[in-house]
């Protein structure tokens, strides 16, 4: 009897302090996913929105990546950003801007890429952006390197922008779309003849060539900047008294390039004018107070340009948390 009393009392201890257990068990947290939160991020100008969209980035040796100046001096500039000093790691960025009229996309992003890859991010934070890709009206190139165009296409070969005009700036279009002049482009960047058409092509219908300081749609004007590529072109973007400019690939990243603009680099097609283009356009974003989001800055890619000593300082832009 004693035996089954001090059971009854053990179990009634425990059905008391059950509760207890239930709330301790239940308040351990869950574990934290191993993934990164959807890449994408808003701002305004004037009465537009802007979404940058992260589409991964790539690493690539360092060595040879500036064709003018010693390793160890491009290790410096690095260092000093705290940056890798053993490879260059280099990120994308895509620009939305709705108007109100138009959903516009500056460049493609790098498309569909392999299972395991580091860059091709773009289609999945799109969605989680709310951005449907048949909703996009215009598709403004900047110049026809393989991460700008790619994104052109969908997995199976087709339109990725369906509804959308696409518009190329004619001195871009004109030196790529020739294919006498492959002999006279850099042995790299050869395969962008053959590339871009493709990707062009189911675009042919709805495709619009521009010069500079042309109209793109309202509010929205290409600002020439040749050099990266022979028709490589920027944006500026303005509604009331707000402006900002899409600097493209005007630099690389700019803790780099925009640091020491006279670094030449790798990707350049002519890299004096290169160069000049670049001091030319962040003179302007830097004097004028000119917001940018440009395509290799780090995400979310959106912020100004100082001017400091003979180069360029980036400040990203004040964080905010709503539009």
């Amino acid at each position: 009897m004693q035996s089954n009393r001090r059971s009854i009392f053990l179990a009634a201890g425990m059905l008391l302090a059950s509760p207890a257990i239930m709330r301790h068990a239940m308040a351990q947290p869950a574990p934290a996913p191993q993934t990164q939160a959807p890449g994408f991020y808003r701002f305004k100008v004037g009465s537009f929105t802007v979404t940058t969209v992260h589409d991964g980035f790539v690493a690539r040796p360092l060595e040879g990546f500036v064709r003018n100046a010693p390793l160890a001096e491009v290790q410096g500039v690095l260092r000093d950003a705290f940056l890798p000093t053993d490879r260059m790691v280099i990120p994308y960025t895509v620009t939305f801007l709705d108007t109100g009229r138009d959903l516009i996309v500056f460049d493609s992003g790098n498309g569909v890429t392999p299972a395991g890859a580091t860059i091709g991010r773009m289609i999945a934070n799109m969605q989680a952006a709310g951005i449907d890709p048949t909703k996009v009206t215009r598709v403004v190139m900047s110049h026809f390197h393989g991460d700008h165009v790619n994104g052109l296409l969908n997995a199976e070969g087709a339109a990725a922008f369906p509804n959308a005009e696409v518009i190329v700036p004619e001195a871009e279009i004109a030196w790529w779309g020739d294919a006498t002049n492959e002999t006279r482009s850099p042995e790299g960047q050869r395969a962008n003849f053959a590339n871009s058409a493709r990707r062009l092509a189911p675009y042919a219908a709805r495709l619009r060539r521009i010069g500079p300081d042309a109209e793109v749609v309202p509010g929205v004007r290409s600002v020439a900047a040749y050099g990266h590529t022979p028709g490589h072109t920027c944006y500026h973007i303005a509604d009331g008294a707000d402006q900002m400019m899409f600097v493209a690939d005007t630099t690389n990243r700019p803790e780099l390039l925009a640091r020491r603009p006279e670094f030449h680099i790798i990707f350049d097609f002519d890299a004096v004018a290169a160069e000049a283009t670049r001091r030319r356009i962040y003179d302007r974003v830097a004097t004028d107070r000119i917001r940018i989001t440009g395509y290799h800055f780090p995400f979310p890619a959106n912020g100004f340009l100082a001017k400091e000593g003979s180069g360029y300082r980036f400040v990203a832009a004040d964080w905010s948390g709503a539009v």
